[in-house]
């Protein structure tokens, strides 16, 4: 069987061997293949879909929210219903990045202020 392995799966996306395997547990990747020996092997198309997983999670969502995506993608909910989700999600964002945007402004001023007043 060809395919990935788990190893430059890892690499690639730079995830842990031990983060590959918990989004298989979670349902959030796969089901992945396994070769006559029972090791994982990955597609191209799996390690797309992990840099997709990768970067939700990195622009905060969890798991919850992950698994929630993840099965709008594998069920027959229509497209509306995943644009609505991150629709809903990107909202939230940027009220989070306004927020953050706040508080470096207020960092930024503090730091000025005692910069020149020591």
């Amino acid at each position: 069987m060809t395919g990935i392995a788990p190893g430059e799966v890892a690499e690639r996306t730079g995830l842990s061997l031990d983060a590959l395997r918990y989004y298989e547990r979670e349902g959030l990747v796969g089901p992945i293949a396994r070769s006559a020996g029972g090791q994982r092997r990955y597609t191209d198309d799996d390690v797309a879909w992990i840099g997709i997983v990768t970067c939700l999670r990195d622009a905060g969502l969890g798991i919850a929210d992950l698994r929630r995506f993840t099965e709008l993608l594998r069920s027959e909910a229509g497209e509306t219903d995943r644009v609505g989700f991150l629709r809903r999600r990107r909202s939230e964002l940027e009220e989070q990045a306004q927020r953050i945007g706040s508080a470096l402004r207020v960092l930024d001023e503090k730091i000025a202020w005692y910069s020149d007043h020591p």
